[in-house]
């Protein structure tokens, strides 16, 4: 295990020296004292990598990781897991805006809530395919032009206007499955998506991701199901066909 105090360390020079411990063979590296270092993770492969980081990192914690698990004992800031490809992050606190986006595999675990824009752009393909679940609420723009994988808002808090989500739900996008556990308005959605009811295919399909999120949040998945969700998809997969052909 490496230790590492980043107090005061530029973010090129603290990533750097991740990088080198990954290539060494570390396995467990914990930062201590982060204040908004930029790129932690970026691009680090390893499926047996876990980095723990005790502060608040910057922007595009995580982008383009491809296997490592990353805990993050307090808030996150935006652009978490920017095009990632694998591995898994969970977040103690809160997240910034466009968590997940352009992500390609793996999965988001947000304790807290999460700000605008949400899974923007998220995709999948073939073996990848990746989830993001946030605990408390979204801002607005909520998968946006999200082309696959899985979003799901948990909605254990609400914002101050007791609503579990923004506005514009959904606009732009063409693949891929949201579920939202509480109510939404037909104003809030984007006009590419339609609001349907749960199936038990879907129910068995979202458990085992809500299952592991309980289990490192501690909450009962019991408690999480006594609330309705409900499921939003795209009614069409070319929104803006029409723009481009005849």
């Amino acid at each position: 295990m490496l230790k590492i105090d980043a107090k005061g360390i530029y973010y090129k020079e603290l990533n750097e020296m991740i990088h080198q411990a990954v290539k060494r063979g570390e396995k467990e590296i914990i930062l201590d004292n982060v204040n908004g270092q930029r790129y932690i993770g970026d691009g680090v492969r390893g499926s047996d990598v876990k980095i723990t980081i005790n502060g608040i990192p910057g922007n595009d914690l995580a982008a383009f990781m491809d296997g490592p698990t990353i805990i993050v004992n307090a808030n996150a800031q935006d652009g978490t897991g920017n095009t990632m490809n694998a591995g898994k992050i969970i977040i103690h606190g809160e997240c910034g805006d466009i968590t997940g986006h352009s992500m390609r595999g793996g999965k988001i675990y947000v304790k807290g809530s999460a700000g605008y824009r949400v899974g923007i752009h998220m995709k999948a393909y073939k073996e990848n395919f990746p989830v993001v679940i946030i605990g408390g609420f979204v801002r607005d723009f909520l998968g946006e032009y999200m082309a696959g994988g899985l979003l799901i808002i948990l909605g254990l808090e609400k914002d101050e206007k007791g609503n579990v989500a923004g506005n514009y739900i959904g606009t732009g996008m063409h693949g891929g499955e949201l579920y939202i556990r509480g109510e939404i308005k037909e104003y809030q959605l984007g006009k590419e998506v339609k609001i349907f009811e749960l199936t038990e295919e879907d129910k068995n399909k979202i458990k085992p991701y809500i299952a592991e999120y309980c289990n490192e949040f501690g909450y009962s998945i019991d408690e999480i199901f006594k609330e309705k969700f409900i499921k939003l998809i795209p009614y069409t997969h070319r929104p803006y066909g029409r723009l481009y052909a005849y």
